[in-house]
């Protein structure tokens, strides 16, 4: 079986990488973030490393320290591609952050919002992440329309009421997965995002409409996080 391959997202701050095939998070710093630029053939990388190894001693740096640490940084990069291509999202400008919801949602999306947040605790507890990517989608093809703010806000508000009857911990994987699949049941196409930031690092998971980030809490301002794989819009 091909293995998923890997989606990046590179800022200036550094990069990360979402494996889908392990489902692990890895960042880079802006320099070894240029590994990903380099060729494969041991040759040219090789010519490349003695380059770079050469600018950093001309700046005060050990150069023995900066030729093993790009060898070894190198080194990893290429035992975590093993081969497979890398898909890196292009930078664009910052969604704006709308934050908690003061939405009341119409009967059919808070019936839709059951459905949704049980398929996504279900898929999240059963399924491994490249698979739980598959079902998202699946529901990106429904029929439907591209959500405006204010369905996607009502969707936040009728999971987040659904989810006040779930027992256990609905975090932002679960919720904003939920949100993506009532969208789609009511027939609105949200975009479902998975991303990092550095500092603090972290991972998030989140959903946007018109190029909004909906449904934040309050306390966590810390923006932008880079957008690594994105749903519909990585389907591809």
């Amino acid at each position: 079986m091909t293995r998923p391959r890997l989606h990046a997202a590179r800022g200036p701050a550094g990069t990360a990488i979402l494996d889908l095939a392990t489902g692990r998070w890895t960042t880079l710093d802006p320099i070894a973030a240029g590994l990903l630029d380099w060729p494969p053939a041991p040759a040219e990388r090789a010519a490349l490393i003695e380059e770079a190894t050469a600018h950093w001693a001309a700046t005060g740096a050990d150069p023995a320290l900066v030729h093993t640490d790009l060898s070894r940084a190198a080194a990893d990069l290429d035992r975590l591609r093993a081969g497979r291509p890398v898909h890196q999202t292009l930078p664009g400008p910052p969604p704006t952050v709308r934050f908690t919801p003061d939405a009341r949602p119409p009967l059919h999306v808070r019936v839709a919002a059951v459905a949704g947040l049980a398929a996504a605790l279900l898929v999240l507890r059963f399924l491994h992440i490249r698979h739980v990517v598959a079902v998202a989608r699946s529901a990106a093809r429904l029929p439907g329309r591209p959500a405006s703010v204010h369905n996607a806000e009502a969707a936040v508000a009728a999971v987040r009421a659904a989810g006040n009857w779930w027992p256990g911990r609905v975090a932002c994987l679960e919720e904003s997965l939920a949100v993506h699949l009532t969208a789609a049941l009511t027939g609105r196409r949200v975009h479902w995002v998975l991303g990092a930031r550095f500092a603090p690092r972290g991972a998030h998971a989140w959903t946007e409409a018109e190029h909004h980030v909906v449904g934040q809490d309050e306390d966590d301002r810390v923006w932008p996080y880079l957008p690594v794989l994105t749903v519909p819009d990585s389907n591809r």
